[in-house]
């Protein structure tokens, strides 16, 4: 009975880690640019778009371009949001993945 009494403590402490790990994701953030810095974007948590700038030089006649590198600036944001996540869940799961008999971590 001691052995699940450790495994249930250990248990609750993951679960109050993960919930550490979910908040600090939620409120991390993440810029992306693109174009030599043209255009920039800021990411929140899960991806919500913080903030969005756009160089004035880059409102000419080709908005295709410019819709094109909102995309990129967006997507380098999330990659790195992506990345700080992974590292987050890692840092928080540590120590636990061979605790438990079928646990797997999710990365």
């Amino acid at each position: 009975m001691k052995d699940l009494a450790k495994i249930m403590q250990q248990a609750q402490q993951m679960q109050g880690k993960m919930q550490e790990a979910q908040e600090k994701i939620e409120s991390t953030e993440a810029d992306g640019v693109s174009g030599a810095g043209l255009v920039k974007v800021r990411l929140r948590g899960k991806g919500e778009l913080v903030s969005l700038s756009i160089d004035p030089s880059l409102m000419g006649d080709e908005p295709e371009i410019l819709e094109d590198l909102i995309k990129a600036a967006h997507a380098d944001a999330r990659r790195r949001l992506d990345e700080a996540m992974e590292a987050a869940m890692k840092e928080a799961t540590s120590g636990f993945g061979g605790m438990m008999p079928g646990f797997k971590m999710p990365f």
